[in-house]
C-alpha cells in the first residue's frame, strides 16, 4: 500500500538469536535499537517485538523502499548492526 512503513519479519531462528544475546537490553516496548541496511541505503530504527509470531519487526520507511526501488513481495537482504 501508499503508507509511510513497510515491516519485515525477522526470520524466527535470528529473533531467537537476537532475544538471547540483546533482550536484556530492550528499551521501552520491547525495542531494540538498530542500524539497518538494505543495498547501499542505512538507516537508524528499532526492532519490535511481535510477541503473536515470535519473532522482530523491522520498519523499513518509504524513503528506503524508494532508494532501493523495493515493492511489496520483493525479497532483500537486510543488515542489521546492534
Amino acid at each position: 500500500g501508499p503508507g509511510a512503513w513497510y515491516f519485515i519479519s525477522l526470520p524466527p531462528d535470528v529473533a531467537d538469536d537476537i532475544r538471547a544475546r540483546f533482550g536484556a537490553q530492550a528499551a521501552g516496548f520491547g525495542s531494540i535499537k538498530v542500524a539497518a541496511a538494505v543495498c547501499s541505503t542505512q538507516w537508524s530504527t528499532s526492532l519490535f517485538p511481535d510477541k503473536t509470531r515470535g519473532t522482530y519487526l523491522l520498519p523499513v520507511k518509504k524513503s528506503v523502499r524508494a532508494a532501493e526501488n523495493l515493492q511489496t513481495g520483493d525479497v532483500a537482504t537486510v543488515t542489521l548492526r546492534i
